[in-house]
């Protein structure tokens, strides 16, 4: 096999009509990330941003025991061995991590088992997060001596805010799913043999809603977030742009007639 063809193996892409699944795909090490991983995530979620037909993306670890334990360690001494190579690292990483996070669709976690370290770095890139009742969470790289990079850190603050967003990475715990949910890094924690079932089920109920609204609740949730000056006089228009396109008639016809819209996406 060649390398190529390796590293694409360890990051599958699945689709059911317009629902697509990245899965992390090294389930012999409990979906460990390795250089190649992080590689493959960034191209795979540029080339599903860029498909127009995409409505829903879901994003898991392979198998049930993890979407995964955080970094392959066994990659420190040859990869990330200085602060010069981790730079180089860390670049393919957030290149990935920005890719889940700007995504122009929805992007759906689906949390089985472990979910700590670059895992669950990556599950906070999502839009939501939704687990298993044995699912369990943390960032203990402390005990690596290493730090949570700006990127993750802002994505982390911004679900649970400061002061838990330090306990979290002092303390270096792994916890529960209860506390996942109390602690606001999760949307949803079900039963653990319901996560697929929730996930997709939460998927269809997105991807069979107007899929324009969808990328314009993204667009404009973020833009709030970002802060920064007033909007402009364009995006304050953009506010109103809903009203153009083909799918507010379909919308609003099947809501008067009482069927269920079938939108285009344009």
């Amino acid at each position: 096999m060649n390398e190529t063809a390796a590293s694409a193996d360890v990051v599958l892409v699945e689709r059911d009509g317009d629902i697509a699944t990245v899965v992390l795909n090294r389930p012999e090490k409990m979906n460990a990330l390795n250089k190649a991983m992080w590689e493959r995530v960034g191209e795979v979620m540029h080339e599903l941003g860029a498909d127009n037909t995409i409505r829903c993306v879901i994003l898991r670890g392979a198998g049930d025991k993890a979407m995964g334990p955080g970094a392959d360690i066994s990659e420190f001494a040859t990869e990330r061995a200085n602060a010069e190579q981790a730079e180089v690292y860390g670049g393919l990483m957030h290149n990935a991590m920005q890719a889940i996070r700007d995504c122009p669709y929805p992007v759906i976690a689906l949390i089985k088992g472990l979910c700590v370290g670059g895992a669950l770095e990556i599950a906070l890139m999502c839009d939501m997060r939704i687990c298993g009742e044995g699912s369990r969470f943390g960032v203990p790289i402390n005990r690596l001596g290493l730090v949570m990079a700006y990127p993750e850190v802002e994505a982390l603050v911004g679900l649970v805010g400061r002061s838990v967003a330090l306990e979290i990475l002092y303390e270096a715990r792994v916890f529960g799913a209860a506390e996942a949910k109390e602690k606001g890094l999760v949307n949803r924690v079900v039963a653990d043999d319901s996560v697929e079932d929730e996930v997709y089920a939460t998927a269809r109920r997105i991807a069979d809603g107007a899929p324009l609204v969808n990328r314009w609740h993204k667009k404009f949730v973020d833009r709030v977030l970002a802060g920064g000056p007033p909007l402009s006089e364009s995006e304050a228009k953009e506010g109103f742009a809903c009203f153009d396109p083909e799918d507010f008639n379909v919308g609003y016809k099947a809501f008067m007639a009482k069927e269920k819209p079938a939108f285009k996406g344009k």
